[in-house]
């Protein structure tokens, strides 16, 4: 197979998989994995998918939406699950805590303390998973509902803003040195305002969204006091954010049950 046709595959894999990795288009093409890492190089610099740290994924565009509620919210990957469980590990007894409306954010629900705190959020269906639980407040922005069951207006911006909020979970679109970005206006202005009355900003940012910038930013990466991604994010990515002054965590995923103790955090130095 040649080179331009080894690349193709690699562009439709990518297509149908929504990621590649080095260690399996090695074996699939019985070449080394430096062979595959200059193939992956290339496309990237031809601007036709971006490298992460054990292989590769889609070019995002700046205008991606969100997906819908019934792909939004389930389970989560196993790197997912493990910055999810890693972010709720920094709730503590009494805290007042921020929870938005990302698949994501939905995936700290199972990880939650069984301690007393209050949940501010802005989706339905955060809100309708936690409120039978007997340790928690939680309260709903009021506003238009979307058909995502998310509520992001102006109405739920000023409500917002009638709080002091301990700990604000953000995350975005796309995470890079330049700030949190996402798809819609409302959403980026809904996260800013979260940001600007916590006394703690925490990002959750998988590393398919790192490094990238999608059309409208929530605010400076410098506003972010821990971002955690996973060991898949690029290296310079990570740099690129620390060299702003952000610590930056990665979550692991071991071979065990992610709900179990099978996730190890991993502080990244700098």
């Amino acid at each position: 197979m040649f080179s331009d046709e080894r690349r193709d595959k690699i562009l439709e894999l990518l297509q149908n998989n929504g990621r590649v990795l080095a260690k399996e288009l090695a074996e699939l093409f019985e070449l080394s994995i430096d062979s595959i890492r200059r193939d992956l190089t290339i496309m990237e610099e031809k601007g036709l998918l971006k490298r992460t740290h054990g292989g590769a994924i889609p070019i995002s565009k700046v205008r991606n939406m969100p997906l819908p509620p019934e792909l939004r919210y389930q389970d989560g990957s196993p790197h997912q699950n493990a910055i999810s469980k890693f972010a709720a590990s920094y709730i503590k007894e009494n805290d007042t805590v921020f929870i938005g409306s990302a698949g994501i954010h939905y995936g700290m629900l199972k990880y939650l303390p069984e301690v007393p705190f209050t949940v501010v959020t802005n989706s339905i269906k955060v809100a309708n998973t936690l409120k039978d639980r007997s340790a928690l407040d939680v309260y709903l922005l009021g506003g238009k509902v979307k058909s995502s069951g998310s509520i992001t207006d102006a109405l739920a911006n000023e409500f917002l803003r009638q709080f002091t909020l301990d700990i604000c979970f953000v995350t975005g679109g796309g995470i890079s040195k330049n700030g949190v970005s996402t798809a819609t206006p409302e959403v980026a202005m809904l996260g800013r305002s979260a940001v600007e009355i916590s006394k703690r900003t925490i990002c959750l940012a998988p590393h398919e969204k790192l490094g990238i910038d999608f059309f409208v930013k929530e605010g400076p990466i410098t506003d972010i006091d821990l971002l955690i991604t996973d060991e898949e994010a690029s290296m310079e990515a990570i740099e690129e954010i620390e060299s702003k002054g952000v610590k930056v965590c990665i979550a692991r995923v071991t071979d065990e049950d992610p709900l179990k103790k099978g996730i190890d955090q991993i502080h990244w130095p700098g």
